[in-house]
């Protein structure tokens, strides 16, 4: 994705629920087509524990995930990916060369907040 998205209205910004929770556990994923892990991430007590496949092996080791917190959309249809169905869009942003960075919080929050 290269240049700036069409211009949308602040109505249209609203319809997508990007939520903090933090990495329950996180898995490795060899059916998966490119490298990615399995995460599950808790959002709360309205949201739960909902799972996600995250292709973030290049800068994240299995052991660097658990406990951390993250974005995420929460509101988009789940999709099938491999034996996996992934609930939630784990958020990141691309460096250099293509590979994701987390999108991340710097210091603790309740589960389940809302970006605005």
């Amino acid at each position: 994705m290269s240049g700036v998205a069409d211009t949308i209205g602040f109505d249209d910004f609203l319809k997508v629920d990007i939520r903090v929770g933090r990495i329950v556990k996180a898995e490795s994923f060899p059916e998966a087509r490119k490298p990615a892990f399995k995460l599950k991430i808790d959002f709360g007590l309205e949201i739960g524990v909902k799972t996600s496949s995250a292709q973030i092996t290049h800068h994240y080791t299995l052991e660097q995930l658990a406990g951390r917190m993250v974005a995420a959309v929460v509101n988009f249809p789940p999709r099938q990916i491999g034996p996996v169905k992934s609930e939630v869009l784990t958020l990141g942003f691309p460096d250099a060369q293509g590979e994701v960075v987390l999108v991340g919080v710097d210091r603790e929050l309740p589960l389940g907040g809302r970006l605005f």
